[in-house]
């Protein structure tokens, strides 16, 4: 069979927003705003962060009024979108967090992280979300030299930075094909600080959770901007149905940020592609192995990562098309054919046993927040009464969860762990304006993809230099 193009199912979908969506299907947006209201505080989007903040604060002060404001619907960005990783590590870099607070203070972000992995798990059981979760844990492989090279110096760099040695361990080739079958598997990486999850659920589940709650979430509602505090005035949200007034308007908007007026330089929104498998057969699970819920990153530079998820499929993804110029964003997930093809050679690459077995069954695309200095932050102003979460860098389904409890102890003004951490009130420049980052970023990738191909015919056991360019031109 040629892997030039990937054999789509009958019933193959592409976009919908994603295959998460597909068995229930995508909902119907929920009522918009009714008109003018004052709340206590405002929540500028209904993904993860916006109702994760929602959950701990009603929980934390039932009393208090929140209003959420979406768009289109809760989950339809990349809370409904992504891979399924809930996964225990920082969304940015340890060493900047360091150079400015001190390097135990990054140990502690990430002791946090780890926290945080049980924490949703938590959550889920007693509010009773069906989410599909699995703490399986993560691998990360390795399928040539320079990778398993990068693989035991990642476990030295962190065990240096305060992970334990069970926090996270080498493994050798045959070790790592024990837990999951990949073609050319040199090494791998595992820790056990992740969880699958079927992102669709966990937020809808969220969703229903904060409105039997008594938070208000009014959907088919873009806000046009926010306004500061000011001249005795509270903060607002301004929307086409009415303004939102409140103690405090925090943004949840994340890969979205670009759209709201005064923000289109905030954050990247850099997108990132996806295909799910049919259902794969008994005789390719037993070549395969994979059978405790482990997530499965690699060691490349153009890196993918991937699920089996509970209905026995590999939902498996990548970059695709990083970014659209102007900081566009996509059209309710659609994926070029281009993409799909990509996605599927590297997935029959790593796992032979399922050409010939499975097809192609749904493509689709979203898009997450990169700051400029790829560092996620958690920000309130008691001041202007304005906060926001966000910059994830592919970290989101957890840190979105630390940034929910930690803006619920800022807007309480409680001075607790969560608030010490260095991210709080973490601040970056913005991007440069066009076509300086379009430039840049098609760059960057452009020579992550040169670096990784030169490694895999290489048997040097080093990053190749073209690689390190790269990282040098963006600050990753």
């Amino acid at each position: 069979m040629s892997l030039a193009s990937a054999p789509r199912s009958a019933a193959f979908g592409n976009g919908a927003v994603s295959h998460w969506y597909r068995a229930p299907g995508p909902p119907s947006p929920g009522d918009p705003l009714p008109g003018p209201r004052t709340a206590d505080v405002c929540l500028v989007g209904a993904g993860y962060t916006g109702l994760w903040t929602a959950y701990y604060l009603k929980r934390a002060q039932p009393d208090l009024r929140i209003v959420v404001l979406e768009k289109e619907f809760a989950g339809f960005g990349a809370s409904g979108r992504n891979g399924g990783w809930v996964v225990g590590e920082i969304a940015g870099s340890r060493e900047r967090y360091a150079r400015r607070h001190g390097r135990q203070a990054a140990v502690e972000l990430q002791r946090a992280m780890f926290a945080t992995v049980d924490e949703i798990l938590r959550v889920a059981k007693d509010e009773g979300i069906d989410a599909d979760l699995v703490k399986g844990g993560v691998l990360n492989t390795a399928r040539n030299p320079a990778q398993a090279a990068r693989a035991r110096a990642m476990v030295e760099a962190n065990r240096a930075w305060g992970w334990e040695p069970d926090d996270i361990v080498l493994l050798s080739g045959r070790e790592a094909d024990e837990r999951i079958g990949i073609e050319g598997q040199l090494a791998a990486t595992f820790s056990p600080h992740c969880a699958r999850v079927q992102p669709a659920k966990l937020v809808r589940g969220l969703a229903a959770t904060v409105r039997a709650l008594g938070v208000e979430v009014y959907e088919n509602t873009p806000v046009l901007r926010v306004v500061p505090r000011r001249d005795g005035r509270p903060a607002a949200a301004v929307t086409p149905h009415g303004t939102v007034t409140a103690e405090y308007v925090v943004r949840a908007t994340e890969g979205f940020t670009a759209r709201l007026a005064g923000h289109r330089r905030d954050w990247l929104p850099m997108n990132s592609s996806m295909i799910v498998t049919t259902p794969l057969p008994d005789a390719a699970w037993d070549a395969i192995g994979w059978r405790h819920g482990e997530v499965l990153g690699d060691l490349a530079h153009y890196y993918m990562y991937a699920q089996r998820t509970a209905d026995g499929r590999i939902a498996f993804g990548g970059r695709g098309r990083p970014y659209r110029y102007g900081s566009g964003v996509d059209d309710a997930g659609v994926t070029q054919p281009s993409t799909v093809d990509q996605l599927w050679r590297m997935l029959v690459g790593m796992f032979p046993a399922v050409a010939g077995s499975a097809s192609v069954d749904h493509a689709w695309s979203g898009v997450l927040g990169v700051p400029r200095d790829w560092c996620a932050t958690a920000v309130l102003d008691h001041r202007t009464g304005l906060g926001h979460a966000g910059g994830y860098t592919g970290h989101g389904v957890a840190t979105t969860n630390l940034a929910g409890r930690t803006l619920r102890d800022l807007v309480l003004r409680r001075d607790t762990e969560l608030t010490a951490l260095p991210w709080v009130n973490w601040r970056v420049r913005r991007w440069e304006p066009e076509p300086l980052r379009w430039l840049g970023v098609q760059s960057m990738y452009a020579l992550y993809q040169v670096a990784d191909g030169r490694e895999a015919s290489s048997r040097a056991a080093r990053t190749s230099v073209v690689a390190r360019l790269a990282d040098t031109i963006t600050g990753h």
